[in-house]
This record gives structure tokens, sequence and C-alpha cells, in this order.
């Protein structure tokens, strides 16, 4: 049975990504699952929910959090996009109760709101690919452009919520980026989803992707980002395998 909030009280925010779920990972996620129900109130999930985007591997993820009696938010990750199969996967995510949000956002008790998008990548900073040259650049940055309105049209529906988190899949900064082989930073994310955060002055934001990462930074705005790759939570703490904060 969920628990009750009352004002004041804490919410207990679990976040993870990069499950990579395998149609044959019957019962893998049953501990975890079991242990999210004990120690959290809401679960965050941030991308590659699936490992080749297959819709029997999205069924398979979804049987092991039916057993989740706590909400569940999450976005998609590139993986899951890969098999072409992503709506019939938020189909069977959904028949378990777990909400996919692509540019959407959601509340508890008015207290606690979450905007969600996929997220992409382009680079950080001064390296930022801009949209200049040849039109396959354009596309591939208006991809970053197009999903960066996104997240700040979701966190304008939450504005008037007492704390807002942002789940990503890819990084809106470079610190939780690194660790990884420096080449590929420019595909790990992008500072265009930092601007939303900061403008309507997120709480934090939470993301995977970046297996190899560093679990920690900040926005130019002062917003905490973690990096919740499970590759990595479970190198910090293998007995969790999730990220455990209080709002």
């Amino acid at each position: 049975m969920q628990r009750k909030h009352t004002s004041g009280s804490k919410i207990r925010v679990a976040a993870a990504g990069d499950l990579h779920c395998r149609e044959d990972h019957h019962g893998r996620f049953d501990a975890w699952v079991d242990q999210l129900n004990e120690e959290a109130d809401v679960l965050l999930l941030c991308g590659d929910l699936t490992d080749r985007g297959w819709r029997q591997e999205g069924k398979t993820l979804a049987e092991g959090l039916s057993r989740l009696r706590i909400p569940c938010l999450a976005v998609f990750g590139n993986h899951d996009y890969e098999g072409g199969a992503a709506n019939d996967i938020a189909a069977e995510l959904d028949r378990a109760g777990v909400r996919v949000l692509d540019g959407g956002h959601w509340t508890l008790d008015g207290t606690l709101g979450v905007a969600g998008v996929k997220g992409f990548a382009g680079g950080f900073g001064n390296a930022t690919l801009q949209a200049f040259g040849e039109g396959l650049t354009k596309s591939f940055v208006q991809g970053a452009v197009d999903e960066a309105l996104k997240l700040e049209a979701a966190l304008r529906e939450i504005k008037h919520v007492d704390h807002k988190l942002v789940i990503l899949h890819y990084s809106p900064v470079p610190e939780t980026v690194r660790g990884e082989n420096v080449e590929l930073y420019p595909f790990l994310g992008t500072s265009r989803l930092a601007i939303p955060v900061d403008h309507a002055r997120a709480e934090m934001v939470f993301h995977g992707h970046a297996h190899h990462g560093s679990p920690e930074g900040t926005t130019k705005g002062g917003v905490p980002v973690y990096n919740v790759a499970m590759p990595l939570l479970a190198r910090m703490r293998p007995d969790r395998r999730f990220l455990l904060v209080e709002v």
C-alpha cells in the first residue's frame, strides 16, 4: 500500500537508469523491486529500460515492475528506440503501472512534480554543436533543441509545486559524463538541456546513459545533477543499485 504523505513530511525518491532488460531476464529485478517497495515512495527510471528495444523485453520488464507498490515514472533512452517498438514497450509498461514521460509531467499531492524527456546529444558549453552547415547537422541539432523545448513545457506545467524534479536519459552537464572516453562526450548529452532546468529552478536532475561517468555534477544555476546509470550505481553501492534522496 502506498504511503500517505502529510504536509511537511519527506518524500523518498529512488532513481536508476540503464536497466537494459532482456527477454530472458525473468525474475532479475524481483529483489530490487522488493527493496524499492521498502525504502522509497516514488521510483524514477532514466532510460535504456530495455536492451534492444524489443517489445518482449518491455514485457519482461513490465512483469518485474508490476510488483511495485509505489508510483513509477520513466523516460526512454536510445536503446529503447533501437527495435522500433517504443510505443509497444510503453504500452506494456503502462499496464504495469509505469508511466513513460516524453515531455510530460506528473505530480504527487501538489508537493512533488516530475518532468521527463529523453533528451539528446550535442556536446557541452563552448563545444556545443551549432546548427550550421549541412542539413544533417542542422537536423541533429534540432533534435536536441526539440527535447529542450519539451522539457521547458513540462516544467512550466509543474511550476507551482514545492519540489520540481527532472528525469532525462542524456546528461545536461559535462561533469557526470567524466570517466567516459572523451571522444564520446558530445554523444552523451548537451548543455541545451540545462537551460530549462535552470530557468525553472528545478530542485534536482537525474539521468543515465553514461555507464562509466561520474555520479554528481551541477548546472550553471547550481541545480544538482545525478548520474544514476545502474552500472555506475552497482560499482558504488552493489547492495542497492538505485540512488535514494529525500525531498
